[in-house]
């Protein structure tokens, strides 16, 4: 193993530089990973650098220098200069028109993808949420592990041919915003997901905002979770071995739904937990808007005026505010203690509006214990994965896969 662990101390004022910390490839150049081990630390609580190459970096001593620093992947620069603006989502004034915007970015970017044949989808309507509303959820699924279906089932449970201990599964919750999206926009993601990685996917459509805000699209994400864990055994499913996953906004519910079964006392734990660039804090945009010299925000594909305005649309007018009266089963990053959550797969563009609040989050579950593995892609903002043939793409889908697939 060519990186063992290491960090102790990531502000503000520090960048850290990922790759590969399982060793089976030697990274790229520039790029490395953080995995923590709390038992493996410099004196006086310095960084212990066990491979050369410094992975903890000065950030914040200038910003002119930082701007020249900051810079995009030269295929991600190649990929994104014939489609300029078009990567950008322009500043929105209302939720609607965000919708729409996203909505429309999202399916351009899945007829990238080929089809993937070998993947069915059955959708139940069988999900009861908190407040007694029916939630639907799609699975993604082999001809094998289905066994004898048809492709549509709205209310029925299917029974898995044979027995044993039951088979994986990935509980997904898409992105968006908590105002946006849905899966039938990801189905091909998704569809990609279950082939690449082995694993059964359940893609919950939760209620979205601001027409359900919180707690309902974090309750839903839970219902879900507990729909799976009983009818795990209908389903062919082993209940030890479930884990969660989204990106962006749903990223940040998937986060929030391990802090529920957490709390709430799932038995047994979710497995793992992979957050693709999650929506963690809303402080963090906040904090962006009041410095407003940050060098990210040149490279924003989505407007920190936008990000906003989804939080407000999710928490009220309390959002951004330290003393908001906000729940932290609604905001992850505002939850005090996060001992006890399952192993966890952080990962983030280098130039994302929301690398700070991942990386600080990626700190504390450590500091927590938690097993955590975090990744930061140089040069890439959020959505970069819009570019599917270009390496950071390739590598990132990878961690990914690989991840999803140590169930």
């Amino acid at each position: 193993m060519w990186l063992k662990a290491l960090k102790t101390r990531l502000k503000h004022d520090h960048e850290v530089i990922e790759g590969d910390e399982e060793g089976n490839s030697a990274p790229t150049a520039g790029e490395y990973v953080v995995v923590w081990d709390k038992t493996k630390r410099g004196e006086d609580d310095e960084p212990l650098i066990t491979t050369e190459g410094a992975l903890i970096v000065p950030q914040r001593s200038a910003v002119k220098r930082l701007q020249k620093t900051l810079r995009y992947d030269e295929e991600y620069a190649a990929w994104r200069e014939p489609l300029g603006e078009k990567t950008r989502m322009p500043p929105c004034e209302t939720v609607l028109e965000f919708r729409q915007y996203n909505n429309t970015f999202m399916r351009a970017a899945r007829v990238q993808l080929p089809p993937e044949t070998t993947i069915q989808r059955v959708r139940y309507n069988d999900v009861v949420s908190h407040d007694g509303a029916i939630v639907s959820v799609t699975r993604f699924v082999t001809t094998a592990q289905l066994g004898p279906a048809t492709t549509e089932m709205k209310s029925s449970i299917l029974r898995s041919e044979g027995g044993g201990a039951g088979l994986p599964s990935i509980l997904y919750v898409h992105g968006g915003g908590m105002v946006a999206g849905s899966v039938d926009i990801m189905r091909a993601q998704l569809s990609r997901l279950a082939a690449l990685s082995g694993v059964q996917v359940f893609a919950v459509e939760y209620r979205l905002a601001p027409e359900f805000p919180a707690p309902v699209p974090a309750e839903d994400c839970y219902a879900t979770l507990t729909w799976l864990h009983s009818h795990a055994a209908e389903l062919g499913l082993d209940r030890a071995r479930i884990g969660i996953m989204g990106d962006g906004a749903g990223g940040g519910l998937a986060a929030a739904t391990a802090l529920l079964a957490r709390d709430r006392g799932l038995n047994p734990p979710l497995k793992s937990q992979v957050l693709i660039s999650p929506m963690l804090d809303d402080r963090a945009a906040a904090s962006l808007a009041s410095r407003g010299d940050s060098p990210l925000l040149a490279f924003a594909t989505i407007p920190l005026q936008n990000i906003r305005m989804c939080w407000r649309a999710y928490l009220g007018p309390g959002a951004g505010r330290s003393n908001g009266g906000i729940s932290p089963y609604a905001v992850p990053a505002r939850m005090s203690d996060l001992r006890g959550l399952p192993a966890t797969y952080i990962d983030v563009g280098g130039l994302d509006l929301f690398r700070d609040e991942c990386a600080g989050f990626a700190q504390r579950l450590a500091e927590a214990d938690v097993q955590v593995a975090f990744h930061l892609f140089p040069g890439v903002p959020h959505g970069f994965e819009a570019s599917a043939d270009i390496g950071v793409t390739r590598r990132a889908v990878r961690e990914r896969i690989r991840w999803a697939s140590n169930l």
